[in-house]
């Protein structure tokens, strides 16, 4: 599974940013999907996570009251909803493919451990 993100840029700290990423190949379906970031300084992190098994989501902390994952699986289509954006959510976001799991059942998620392939990301670049 493949696929496109889109709608990073270039905000202040405590401002909005919707990202969207598109399956270009595959149904989204039953399948988890992650967003996760590489951010300066460290290697990939799962941020957010939505089942498409049986509609769970997960947040890592420092996201948590902030983020809101969401998805439109006619369109094959996940949405991270980024609010009161900080400094240190500066990075590259890219979406990925677990699997026809509860979130809480990806293994390895906070680590990326994906079952795809990773896409070209969407950057995201928060001023203070």
């Amino acid at each position: 599974m493949q696929f496109v993100e889109s709608g990073g840029g270039l905000v202040q700290a405590g401002e909005s940013l919707r990202l969207s990423c598109t399956a270009s190949n595959y149904g989204i379906g039953d399948y988890a999907i992650g967003w996760f970031r590489v951010t300066p300084g460290k290697a990939y992190e799962g941020v957010a996570c939505s089942s498409g098994i049986d509609g769970s989501t997960y947040y890592i902390d420092s996201v948590k009251g902030r983020f809101t994952i969401s998805r439109d699986n006619a369109k094959d289509t996940v949405f991270l909803q980024m609010d009161s954006l900080k400094p240190e959510d500066t990075g590259v976001y890219y979406c990925a493919q677990g699997q026809q799991v509860p979130c809480s059942n990806w293994v390895g998620f906070t680590r990326a451990r994906i079952f795809g392939s990773w896409g070209r990301g969407t950057q995201v670049i928060v001023s203070s």
